[in-house]
């Protein structure tokens, strides 16, 4: 129950906000391909990633450790990633 309250009162919205400054036919397209590619994309990929490691390492509780690894490399690359973004949303905003 925590994750869907949190996924629908913090995470939607705040994607939302990332079409606000394009127009029409960009957030229709943006969020078509977000919806339809990226989502059930990185699901799939962490699935890929957590079942090679596990295969790879004999064991969950063996794979752990590396899974965190990489879990951290993909929180840092997603930092980044978000400060682009509020960058550039912010440069948008102004522009209008």
């Amino acid at each position: 129950i925590l994750s869907k309250s949190s996924k629908y009162s913090l995470f939607d919205p705040c994607k939302e906000m990332a079409y606000i400054p394009l127009d029409q036919e960009s957030k229709t397209k943006g969020k078509a391909a977000v919806d339809v590619i990226g989502n059930p994309l990185g699901k799939s990929g962490g699935s890929l990633i957590q079942q090679v490691m596990i295969f790879a390492v004999g064991s969950l509780a063996a794979a752990t450790p590396y899974l965190a690894g990489i879990l951290g490399v993909l929180i840092y690359f997603w930092f980044k990633a978000a400060n682009s973004l509020g960058g550039q949303f912010e440069e948008a905003m102004e522009m209008e």
